[in-house]
């Protein structure tokens, strides 16, 4: 940090100037404070000579967007983004975005001062960028925004900073005809090839970024600083100073080939299947860097707002001239050897180099689709071209965005191959014997990653940053001018885009040149930003619309949050009685907390080991514990009734209850088995008597604990040893109800009689009488199953969801699922059926028709189990709950409301936590579980 200069703003909306925090290239960080509630944020001002560029505003406010699409977990949340005010005659105003503030170092700087990170701490960063990563490539768009000074070292986890090329810029100028030179730090083999940039470039990039937090340096340095490009495309990574359990990762995202690397969700599934934030828990810096980024917190909690000069305005940017500016020779002096990776160093000019240019769109030219989480939220969303190809019916409100990255739906988006051109640019077509361009020299070894242009520098952290800029061969025109190193040109078109041909989706992409150098330059109205899933179109006269003030994707402020006491142990099960009070219980006991308030209100030991709490009646809560069944006050806790299995069902000593399997009004359904002695028959004269057997019986039951009374009971087939069978109730019919064998209960001689599928069977309401057995297809014992009132059954079959006649198994319609996939089980809720798969798709299917009405991905990266589904009390809001995230989404059509992780604490002693999301409904509350912490949050 250092302090303001005489030229900064002091004010930015209601947020205060403390102090400079970080200057880059294309932008300058300020700690603020807000002026009302005291809260210390961190802002990002456009530089002034920048912001008057019509590229740089839209490019500007299009990161800002994926920003905001992104918060939550590794994103700081962001909390405002500046207003939109008219230009001001003297000059532009100044843009800025304002984000909580974390402390936290980067990378660059952590390196500095503690050396390479340990196994641990590179599993932590490697997968919380990559979770990061996953969300973008989920929507169908490329981040190209990493780089060692956008990665932050907090004391909880890593956090990205940047999200997009210009937050990840080296270098940034305004040019001539409203264009926006931008030059990256880094290259991958596929921009040296002048191919176009895809998901696989991003994780290129973070394999560097992994290699180079490993080993303090990048992995092509050894060499010539000329032959940078070529080792890049052609040389294979040092990498035997990376730990051994790491190396063949990082090798494979460091592949030459974009098909032969990992992607983003397979890599952070690798590096920590808990998630980063688990794998965190409990602390992951090394002593030094935690020291150090205590020491900064207090410097910037400490930091009090400067005098205001009365004459100096609120905002106070630079004004930018209209006319060219003048040419910039670059003249840094020589880098050293070992501080140059040779990913982005300088290269001698070609002799014969080529320029990838992108011509004006002609008239008529349409804007791509952007992915839907990066979409200007406040843009209303284009219809669909009815002639798409990639469109399934029109008629599904299908996520292609997030199908995509799950290979169910259209490739991504391809470069606007009509209107580029390959060519040698005249001005470097020289004619013999004229002397070749000056070549520009290296940056020198004391600056990591530093703008070229004509600016102040910022302060410097410690230790080489791994990709200093890569200068441009200097032309006739200067560094980066006409006779530069080759560069993609988006020129400025002079009238506004006309509206889109509805019959094509392409776009122009952000892409880099074909010689070896990581520069750029944007042309005023085509910038292609991080985008939604529907068709946006690009316009030259005006910015993009303001996003709203709501930020998308951020979870609501949680009523309260309660964590479990330590002290005891951790929860067993967890319901909600009445809306009132959310029942816990744990090894020791059951506990009771107030659903208005967060606090506990009693607890109770003989609810130990109690399985999950049921209204019974308007003022009593059940438990059924492993030995007895109890009625509990639900103002203190206290047992008023108590039912011992021993007493309850004296005909069957030593019953064994089993999970519940179900519950309808008073009635809950269980099952039970006890040991009987069967005597061995008389033997024949002249025979030994054989031996006595034990035999394990087990029974079905209905139980009104209401009237605390049998109803009936059923004896069925033992299960797996101990014997009780493990039933889950599918349907409650009025006159039968449908229950199946959990798989893992079913003896061996049942699972081979079974022959892969399994069984549905079906009790008597009133007697418990077994009415049939029946099988669905080719479902398997383990397959997902639900059904309804109506007399229908859906069950996972294959990849696939199907509904059969309950009574018949006749087929009735089958909705496909993803490859590699399976269904888990779907929630019933009026005329539709919601649907989750393993691929962390969600969606909704007409339950009449089999049609699908909408699908999206939770972004959870890689597959795990299918999220568990819980529908708000007003069933308007859709909860997805698995072991990395919650997500909730609108049940009407699936838009994606918020997602939630819950980070941890940074308790040195706290032990890892790779427990599961749970979500429990309670009216207008969704009270979200992981292990010992619950959040309720309000919800539709």
């Amino acid at each position: 940090m250092e302090a303001l200069r005489q030229d900064d703003p002091r004010r930015f909306g209601r947020f205060t100037a403390l102090a400079r925090f970080h200057e880059g290239a294309s932008a300058v960080r300020y700690v603020a404070r807000d002026t009302a509630s005291g809260e210390v944020a961190l802002i990002t001002a456009a530089r002034p000579e920048l912001a008057g560029v019509p590229a740089y505003r839209r490019r500007f406010q299009a990161e800002a967007r994926t920003a905001e699409r992104l918060a939550g977990g590794w994103v700081a949340a962001p909390l405002d983004t500046g207003e939109e005010p008219e230009t001001p005659a003297d000059g532009p105003e100044t843009l800025w975005t304002a984000a909580g503030y974390v402390p936290a170092l980067p990378l660059a700087e952590a390196i500095g001062i503690a050396g390479p990170l340990d196994e641990r701490a590179l599993r932590i960063l490697g997968a919380g960028i990559a979770e990061i990563l996953s969300r973008v490539h989920a929507a169908g768009a490329v981040l190209q925004g990493l780089a060692p000074g956008t990665v932050l070292l907090a004391a909880d986890g890593p956090r990205l900073t940047a999200f997009g090329p210009l937050g990840a810029a080296a270098s940034a100028e305004a040019r001539p005809g409203g264009q926006l030179s931008v030059r990256l730090g880094y290259l991958t083999p596929e921009q040296i090839e002048g191919k176009e940039v895809s998901a696989a470039s991003d994780l290129f990039v973070l394999g560097l970024l992994l290699a180079y937090a490993a080993t303090g340096t990048t992995p092509f340095t050894e060499g010539p600083a000329e032959e940078a490009a070529r080792r890049i495309a052609g040389d294979e990574p040092e990498l035997d100073a990376v730990p051994e359990a790491l190396r063949e990762l990082i090798t494979n995202c460091l592949a030459k080939d974009p098909a032969a690397r990992p992607t983003a969700g397979t890599v952070a599934a690798e590096l920590a299947l808990e998630g980063a934030a688990g794998l965190a828990r409990g602390g992951w810096l090394p002593e030094r860097l935690a020291a150090a980024v205590a020491d900064q917190e207090a410097r910037v909690l400490a930091l009090e707002a400067p005098e205001e000069n009365p004459d100096t305005p609120e905002k106070t940017p630079a004004p930018v001239s209209a006319e060219a500016p003048e040419p910039v020779e670059d003249t840094a002096a020589p880098q050293s050897e070992d501080a140059r990776p040779e990913d982005a160093a300088p290269l001698d000019a070609p002799a014969s180099p080529v320029e990838t240019s992108v011509a004006p769109a002609p008239a008529g030219s349409p804007a791509t689709a952007e992915p839907e989480d990066a979409r200007p939220v406040d843009a209303p969303a284009p219809r669909e071209p009815a002639a798409s190809a990639a469109a399934s019916d029109g008629d599904i409100g299908e996520d292609r965005g997030t199908t995509r990255f799950l290979n169910t739906g259209p490739r991504p988006p391809q470069n606007d191959r009509p209107t580029t051109q390959l060519s040698l640019p005249a001005e470097l077509v020289a004619p013999p014997g004229t002397a070749p361009a000056p070549v520009a020299q290296p940056i020198p070894p004391a600056l990591p990653v530093a703008p070229v242009a004509p600016q102040h520098p910022g302060p410097t952290h410690g230790g080489p940053a791994p990709y200093p800029a890569a200068a441009l061969p200097a032309g006739p025109a200067g560094s980066g001018g006409a006779g530069g190193g080759p560069m993609v040109s988006l020129p400025l078109p002079p009238a506004p885009a006309p509206v889109p041909d509805p019959a094509a989706s392409r776009r122009t992409l952000l892409t880099i040149a074909a010689a070896a150098v990581g520069g750029l330059i944007v042309g005023g109205g085509s910038v292609a930003a991080l985008g939604s899933g529907d068709t946006a179109v690009a316009t030259d006269d005006k910015p993009a619309p303001k996003p709203r003030r709501t930020l998308p994707g951020q979870p609501p402020e949680p009523r309260w949050i309660y964590t479990h006491p330590a002290s005891e142990s951790s929860p067993l099960t967890t319901a909600v009685w009445r809306d009132k009070l959310l029942l816990v219980t744990s090894e020791s006991q059951a506990s009771a907390v107030d659903l208005r308030t967060g606090k506990r209100l009693w607890q109770r030991a003989d609810g130990a080991k109690g399985q999950a709490a049921l209204a019974a009646g308007a003022d009593l809560v059940f438990v059924a514990s492993p030995s007895e069944f109890l009625w509990l006050s639900p103002k203190n806790g206290k047992v008023v009734h108590r039912v011992r299995y021993t007493d309850a069902f004296a005909d069957l000593p030593g019953l064994a209850v089993g999970p519940l399997a179900g519950n309808s009004g008073p009635v809950v359904w269980f099952t039970g088995s006890h040991t009987v002695t069967v005597k061995a028959p008389k033997p024949k004269k002249g025979k030994k008597k054989g031996k006595d057997k034990e035999v394990v019986q087990a029974h079905f039951f209905a139980y009104d604990i209401v009237q605390r009374k049998e109803l009936w009971r059923t004896p069925v087939p033992a299960g797996r040893a101990p014997g009780t069978p493990a039933y889950r109730v599918v349907v409650d019919r009025s006159a039968d109800v449908l229950v199946r064998q959990d798989a893992v209960s079913l003896t061996a001689a049942e699972v081979k009689a079974a022959k892969g599928k399994g069984s549905i069977r079906s009790f008597d309401q009133k007697t418990g009488k077994l009415l049939w057995t029946k099988q669905y297809a080719a479902a398997s014992p383990e397959a997902a199953t639900g059904g309804d009132e109506d007399g229908t059954l859906y069950a996972a079959v294959g990849k696939d969801l199907q509904a059969f006649e309950t009574d018949t198994t006749k087929p009735l319609w089958r909705v496909e699922g993803s490859d590699g996939s399976v269904f888990g089980t779907p929630l019933v809720a009026g005329p539709l059926i919601h649907t989750t798969e393993r691929s962390q798709l969600v969606g909704a299917v007409e339950r009449e028709s089999g049609r699908l009405v909408w699908r999206r991905s939770t972004e959870v990266p890689g597959t795990g189990n299918a999220p568990s589904l819980t529908l708000s009390g007003s069933e308007k809001t859709l909860v997805a709950a698995d072991a990395v995230q919650v997500t909730a989404f609108s049940a009407a059509d699936g838009e994606r409301l918020w997602k939630f992780q819950d980070i941890g604490s940074a308790d040195p002693k706290g032990a890892t936590v790779s427990a599961p999301y749970r979500a429990l409904a309670a009216g207008e509350t969704v009270v979200v579980q992981r292990d010992r912490a619950f959040y309720a949050f309000p919800v539709a």
